[in-house]
């Protein structure tokens, strides 16, 4: 459920288990990136990165076989791993697609989307369950988008043919050279539309209120191979528990208007 603007937990637990590691290792941290909220994540002194997800978080359960399944391959290369402890390749020098100009930033978006998505493979898991789950969550905080989202959900819903990112956004998608990689999955099985929302209302502050650059985002997509009206249909679904504030509801409510 979570994204790019979830809050900060205590990941004491997770720092004491990367300080280990790092020594079984023979490696040494620095400091951890500021925006290390969601996992413990450490640049190494070697150039590489170490990361520790916050335990509870369910959601990135499969990110290091993701990253296998990828090699490198439109995202950072795994080089050693202890159960959900990674040392991952360090992308270098890291600005996201934030920097880019929108239509530049979409492009290389697509590009690396389709390097992501593989048929569906174990040990990799439908999210549909979990978004049963978030949508009932989100129902029970108010969240007024529900009824429509569980709409469309019993009419899209069900399909488990790929393998996803699942948190795909500009913030994920950093500079490694001169190539861009993603970072931070938290991969299911779903369909392909199901990664285009979290980009669509990112960066960070963008409250969907540009109407012609959400639909310039969804043509560029849709261009690409993917279906519009489900794009519309997931950014409505996960919007109505990942974007839930007053601000996203006609925004979001009327990407289904607009479609009809």
């Amino acid at each position: 459920m979570n994204d790019s603007s979830g809050p900060t937990y205590d990941l004491t637990t997770e720092r004491l288990i990367a300080e280990e590691c790092a020594r079984t290792w023979g490696i040494d941290l620095d400091p951890p990136f500021d925006m290390s909220n969601f996992s413990y994540v450490a640049p190494t002194t070697d150039g590489a990165v170490l990361k520790v997800a916050w335990s509870g978080d369910d959601e990135s359960l499969h990110e290091a076989e993701a990253l296998e399944v990828w090699n490198g391959d439109g995202a950072v290369r795994v080089l050693r791993r202890s159960g959900r402890t990674l040392l991952e390749e360090r992308a270098i020098p890291g600005d996201d697609l934030s920097e880019l100009p929108d239509g530049a930033a979409t492009s290389i978006a697509i590009d690396i989307a389709h390097r992501l998505w593989r048929p569906a493979m174990a040990p990799f898991r439908p999210v549909d369950p979990e978004v049963s789950q978030w949508l009932s969550r989100a129902e029970g905080e108010g969240s007024v988008l529900v009824p429509l989202a569980r709409t469309l959900f019993e009419e899209i819903g069900g399909n488990a043919d790929w393998l996803v990112h699942g948190d795909f956004h500009h913030h994920n998608i950093v500079r490694s050279g001169q190539k861009y990689v993603a970072i931070d999955p938290k991969p299911y099985l779903a369909d392909r539309e199901y990664d285009v929302p979290a980009f669509l209302w990112n960066p960070r502050g963008n409250l969907l209120t540009d109407a012609a650059q959400t639909q310039r985002r969804i043509a560029a997509f849709a261009d690409a191979g993917l279906d519009e009206y489900k794009i519309r249909a997931w950014t409505v679904i996960r919007g109505s528990y990942l974007r839930s504030g007053g601000e996203y509801v006609e925004p979001l409510r009327s990407l289904i208007d607009q479609s009809t």
